[in-house]
């Protein structure tokens, strides 16, 4: 089991990606965004958001790096926006997840 706040210090991301999510968190809107990304009509628990944000975001920083054409800079500011806003809403911020 990882901490939260591990698991978002061991994400090695370009400090201008970052920072960018954390100009996006202000716009955060834990409905409409989680349902969104997670293409889903409900809205999901804070433990499957996490999940989900989580492979999205591993997959968004695979394509990344290996510069393939469906790389979207867009939608992975709007993933990590969503995860570090997940990461820090008052019922997630003291639980642990599975890594």
């Amino acid at each position: 089991m990882i901490n939260a706040h591990s698991l978002l210090s061991s994400l090695k991301r370009p400090k201008i990606l970052i920072n960018a999510a954390r100009l996006g968190m202000a716009d955060y809107n834990r409905d409409a965004d989680l349902r969104f990304i997670v293409k889903t009509n409900q809205t999901p628990t804070h433990e499957a958001a996490i999940e989900t944000l989580l492979t999205r975001e591993g997959e968004l920083e695979d394509n990344r790096k290996n510069a393939q054409a469906s790389y979207s800079v867009h939608e992975h500011i709007r993933v990590l926006s969503a995860l570090l806003a997940e990461v820090r809403l008052p019922t997630f911020a003291s639980k642990k997840i599975a890594p």
